[in-house]
């Protein structure tokens, strides 16, 4: 199982060095753990977790090598400060910022380019959803986001619909399993088995069992709950949980 930390723009700063201490004190049995903090901190936050197993990843980077790009970061600036992989295409970057499937392709090329892994996300909007357009809208997003020749090793996948980030509503079980077996099915089309599939959106401790019971779901990437170390502890635990149960 994988759990993912997205802290997003936050924390404070010597609330970060806190929380990421607090991550590097506690072991999970079958559960990898990922970090994406905010990119003024990976420099910190490789210091504090050395030696926990936690791995880092920068939440973006620029599709262009280097160049005139005030405020933005390099895919080779994130691994120079010890991220091993990029989370790319959050629907809060397709969002605010107008990222399209395309330019998505092209940072994760760039940052592969690079020696990073990449977390590519996808999900479908609550109007989509209820349009009966989900899965044709995140296949689409697969289509174009993810790059031709894709090493399955380099490449993670989180769902998130876009309904449920933040908001404390949950994909249903069933909505769940039908979504990661969709992509599990994209996967296989293309010669990328083996791939994991997280689930993303409003995950936290009282959930996490249930979601990770659903077969084609691989961990998850979490938002609000992991800047609480209890909080995402508890849904790592659950995780393991979750990998003993399935041998």
């Amino acid at each position: 199982m994988i759990i993912a930390a997205n802290w997003k723009m936050n924390p404070p700063l010597a609330e970060a060095g806190a929380l990421a201490a607090a991550y590097a004190g506690a072991t999970f049995n079958g559960v990898t753990r990922v970090l994406f903090p905010p990119a003024p901190y990976l420099v910190q936050m490789a210091m504090r977790l050395d030696g926990s197993g936690i791995l880092l990843g920068g939440q973006d980077c620029h599709q262009a090598v280097s160049g005139a790009h005030t405020g933005d970061v390099s895919a080779a600036m994130l691994a120079s400060c010890g991220a091993g992989m990029v989370l790319i295409g959050h629907s809060e970057r397709r969002e605010a910022h107008g990222e399209s499937d395309g330019l998505v392709a092209a940072k994760a090329g760039t940052a592969l380019a690079e020696g990073l892994s990449v977390m590519i996300c996808v999900g479908e909007t609550l109007d989509q959803r209820e349009a009966g357009d989900a899965e044709a809208v995140v296949t689409a997003q697969l289509d174009g986001s993810v790059p031709d020749g894709i090493s399955a090793d380099r490449l993670m996948l989180a769902y998130e619909p876009v309904w449920a980030i933040g908001t404390g509503k949950v994909a249903g079980v069933e909505e769940i399993s039908d979504m990661h077996g969709a992509i599990r099915s994209w996967l296989a089309g293309r010669g990328l088995r083996g791939v994991p599939v997280l689930y993303g959106g409003s995950v936290k401790p009282d959930n996490a069992d249930a979601i990770f019971a659903v077969a084609d779901v691989d961990g998850a990437l979490v938002g609000g709950a992991s800047l609480k170390a209890a909080d995402f502890d508890a849904i790592c635990a659950a995780g393991t949980r979750a990998a003993a149960a399935r041998g």
